[in-house]
């Protein structure tokens, strides 16, 4: 995006923003359902943890995307927007009984993740169609954090566990419509991600009710000049030729399911922050802004990268600073990074901070959860109003002592 506009933008809204541009969404959305054109039935399912403003929503369910949701909240935001239940897939991890029931009750895609709920739920609703999220104990991902595949996993039913499933579904009579699978996010090596694939199609045709597969997703966006990233086109290749063989083998056509999020919105994300203090130290020169892992954790938590430009003076001389934040603990968003030299009062973008970035924000030092704009049609919106002391105390009861 340019320059230019961003810094207006910071001027017009203050600061610190969130700034997304629908165009890069739709282009990024484009890519997958290009990548896989010669599949029959294809759907994407928007991951609403990555960014789950309403607009995002209403915006993927305009371009034809249903959503992944992982919680009853996530749920009722898809619904609150108009997308149809059945274009919706609850996907949760440890919630309890009672929640997977209140979120049947809506009409919404239910994907279970253990044994022991999968069979109370079918004891109870056999008549309600489940899919069953699969662990394939690979190793994929860019973090550890990230992660989700592998043996030590806390998601999914082990793949060595399907005579386990099996049997469950045998004993309740209830109906499972779909397998699921999400090895991790980051994914570089395609050829690991097919291997996964492989064992989810193996589970697959031990159930011969199933009208989809899920495969996830998790593909990698480039974050850095020569930054590695997952070739869709060439996945798309691959995958399809190995699912529409599956589909022939299966007997009947059905359903490719994917659930990216970061693919989709992280590189539409820009982050604008106002440059409080420049500090210069014996061996370090800091760019302290005015935001914090408060609003932008991802660098903190899982040593992310985040291109850093200085729109202000994008043209002066190149200097190495440190730009951290103005919280009370180490918050540093990025360490001898070359950016042309930062003066107070300047504004710093951060890049791909479409993803993970804002829906992870909070209040820790009470501090206020910053504005979001979106870009639609080449016109700027306001889609969240930045936070006011109001916000902080509103739940808050005040006691006598």
């Amino acid at each position: 995006m340019n320059k230019e506009y961003l810094l207006d933008l910071a001027n017009k809204y203050g600061g610190p923003l969130y700034v997304y541009d629908t165009n890069i969404i739709a282009s990024q959305y484009k890519r997958i359902t290009d990548a896989f054109e010669k599949v029959e039935k294809l759907q994407l399912n928007y991951a609403v943890k990555a960014l789950s403003n309403v607009n995002i929503l209403r915006f993927f369910k305009n371009i034809g995307a249903g959503l992944d949701t992982v919680s009853i909240q996530e749920v009722s935001l898809a619904l609150s927007v108009g997308v149809a239940p059945e274009k919706i897939i609850y996907t949760p991890n440890g919630v309890s009984l009672e929640e997977i029931e209140n979120v049947a009750k809506k009409g919404v895609q239910i994907n279970i993740d253990n044994l022991s709920i999968l069979e109370l739920f079918g004891q109870k609703h056999p008549e309600i169609p489940v899919c069953i999220r699969i662990n394939p104990h690979i190793m994929a991902g860019g973090n550890s954090k990230i992660s989700v595949g592998h043996i030590d996993s806390k998601f999914g039913i082990s793949v060595h566990q399907v005579p386990h499933i099996k049997r469950v579904v045998e004993n309740t009579g209830m109906h499972i419509n779909g397998i699921h699978m999400h090895t991790g996010s980051d994914i570089l090596d395609i050829d690991t991600f097919l291997r996964a694939t492989e064992i989810l199609f193996d589970v697959a045709k031990k159930f011969k009710t199933i009208d989809f597969i899920d495969f996830g997703s998790g593909f990698k966006v480039p974050y850095k000049e020569g930054d590695i990233s997952t070739d869709i086109e060439q996945l798309g290749l691959q995958l399809t030729e190995r699912f529409n063989a599956f589909c022939k083998d299966f007997g009947k056509k059905i359903t490719l399911m994917f659930e990216p999020g970061k693919f989709l919105v992280s590189k539409a994300g820009y982050f604008l922050a106002k440059v409080n203090v420049v500090k210069q130290t014996t061996s370090t020169v800091f760019a302290s802004i005015d935001s914090g892992f408060n609003h932008l954790i991802r660098p903190m938590m899982y040593d992310s990268y985040h291109h850093i430009t200085n729109i202000s003076n994008p043209n002066g001389r190149d200097r190495y600073y440190s730009v951290v934040g103005y919280i009370c603990e180490t918050d540093t968003f990025g360490s001898n990074r070359r950016i042309s030299e930062i003066s107070e009062g300047d504004i710093l973008c951060f890049e791909n901070a479409g993803a993970y970035c804002f829906s992870m924000a909070s209040n820790y030092n009470s501090r206020y959860r910053p504005a979001e704009v979106m870009i639609y049609n080449n016109d700027d919106y306001l889609i969240r109003e930045r936070e006011t002391f109001e916000d902080l105390i509103k739940n808050q009861k005040i006691i006598e002592f």
